[in-house]
């Protein structure tokens, strides 16, 4: 089914309108909830993914997909048509730490085939799920409908409410843009919270995170390449701060790691002492930092590390930044929200097919992502005290270290590669495809020739 706005069905004069029962219903179209709206549609089963949004297009939002989600798009058969898509392949990882450049990871140590990291803006990858997706029959994307609440009845949650806008009229010369609103009711055997960090059915199912203080914050601003650009370059870190280069073929998306609370200061600053502080750290951009003339070009983002206590309740689960906010460290917040929507998928889809969705299996879930999760965001909380040194003019490690760092090279390259790249716990599909086979979507994967891996039973507890 393709993605829908809403139609003339929809309105009504502040009226519910329930929608037919669907298997599950998912809010938020990020990479945790399209990639579960398609594992279960690709199931047989009929699902809803709601996006407050009227399209994907948003900037400055994870864009790196780990080799584990190259291997998960493999075993759904998918592998060879995304890597077709405009993207960069990154097969090591370099950071220069006080002048001196090193390489950190290496993903060519890894398991053939998938021995790189795409950078890829996230919106290509979320229109690609959506029109893999668009062939499921079962498969509904509604475009500008959020998510605003839960339907409880007798201690279970059985859907959600929402808002659909709908456009009337374009902007013009002298008139703003019109639009309509409109409530709706979407049952469902099964709910789940795939907004993001701040998502508004966690808050309505009551569930409130444990929040973690976190010492710094980031701006983010794109860039072009220089003229003679370095190799790709993940950081540069140095007394003088920390600015991030994610390589987006001929520009940078940036950023520059401050403080905590401290973009209000650097805004009363101004511009010409942000652009200093950025050629203080990475004198390389130096050519090409006087193209930020606006604070319009500078995104905020203010850097969260969380997690729920709990997950779930009957009929409804969190998963992805809804449950557990990751930092950008290492870039695996999206890499770990699309674990849990396979986690998900593995766990609950045969349930749903006979009309179940036990809080049992639910808990299993989050017995199974809780672990990873918990594990690195120790290990971030501990890396955000060693960057945020670079915000008070302090060297992250002595000199000595960092040359110890060069010289065990060799063995820590191969090891960080499968800690970003493959992750603590990564999950293979296991739920079988039933509309798929007759869309021609067949996850035998013949065009890359990668046989399914299978896991565990996301109900195991070990």
């Amino acid at each position: 089914m393709k993605p829908t706005t809403p139609t003339d069905s929809d309105h009504g004069d502040h009226a519910a309108d329930h929608t037919p029962d669907r298997d599950c219903v998912i809010a938020g179209g990020g990479p945790a909830g399209m990639v579960l709206g398609y594992l279960l549609a690709r199931s047989g089963l009929s699902v809803t993914v709601l996006e407050k949004h009227a399209d994907f297009f948003r900037d400055f939002r994870g864009d790196t997909i780990h080799p584990s989600t190259i291997t998960l798009l493999g075993e759904l058969g998918l592998r060879e048509r995304f890597l077709r898509l405009p993207l960069n392949r990154l097969q090591a990882m370099d950071a220069v730490i006080d002048g001196l450049r090193m390489t950190m990871v290496d993903f060519r140590t890894l398991p053939a085939p998938d021995r790189f990291l795409v950078l890829a803006p996230q919106w290509d990858f979320l229109n690609f799920l959506a029109e893999e997706a668009a062939a499921l029959p079962n498969f509904e994307l509604r475009l500008r409908t959020e998510a605003t609440g839960l339907i409880v009845e007798q201690g279970r949650v059985r859907g959600l409410r929402a808002t659909t806008t709908t456009a009337d009229a374009p902007a013009t010369e002298t008139d703003p843009a019109t639009s309509t609103s409109t409530d709706i009711e979407i049952r469902a055997t099964l709910t789940v919270a795939a907004d993001g960090r701040t998502s508004a059915l966690r808050d309505a199912a009551g569930l409130i995170p444990d929040e973690s203080g976190v010492p710094i914050d980031v701006l983010w601003f794109s860039l072009p390449k220089p003229a003679d650009p370095p190799p790709p370059t993940l950081a540069y870190l140095s007394p003088r701060g920390m600015v991030l280069t994610i390589d987006r073929g001929d520009r940078y998306q940036s950023g520059m790691v401050i403080r905590k609370g401290g973009a209000e200061q650097l805004r009363a600053e101004g511009l010409p002492a942000l652009r200093s502080r950025i050629v203080d750290a990475a004198p390389v951009l130096r050519p090409v930092v006087d193209t930020l003339t606006d604070w319009e070009q500078v995104k905020l983002l203010s850097v969260q590390l969380n997690r729920l206590d709990r997950w779930h309740r009957p009929g409804f689960i969190a998963i992805g930044d809804a449950a557990h906010a990751m930092s950008p460290m290492f870039g695996v917040g999206v890499n770990y929200a699309i674990q849990d929507a396979v986690a998900l998928s593995n766990a609950i889809a045969g349930h749903l097919a006979a009309g179940d969705a036990p809080s049992g299996v639910l808990a299993a879930v989050q017995r199974r992502r809780e672990r990873p999760v918990r594990i690195m965001q120790r290990i971030q909380r501990a890396g955000h005290r060693v960057i945020s040194r670079t915000t008070t003019g302090d060297r992250i490690a002595p000199r000595w270290v960092i040359r110890l760092m060069q010289l065990a090279g060799p063995v820590v390259r191969p090891l960080a590669a499968r800690f970003i790249g493959i992750g603590l716990r990564p999950e293979h599909v296991t739920t079988p495809q039933r509309e798929a086979e007759k869309c021609g979507r067949g996850a035998s994967s013949s065009d890359d020739g990668t046989a399914a891996r299978r896991n565990v039973d996301a109900a195991d507890t070990t």
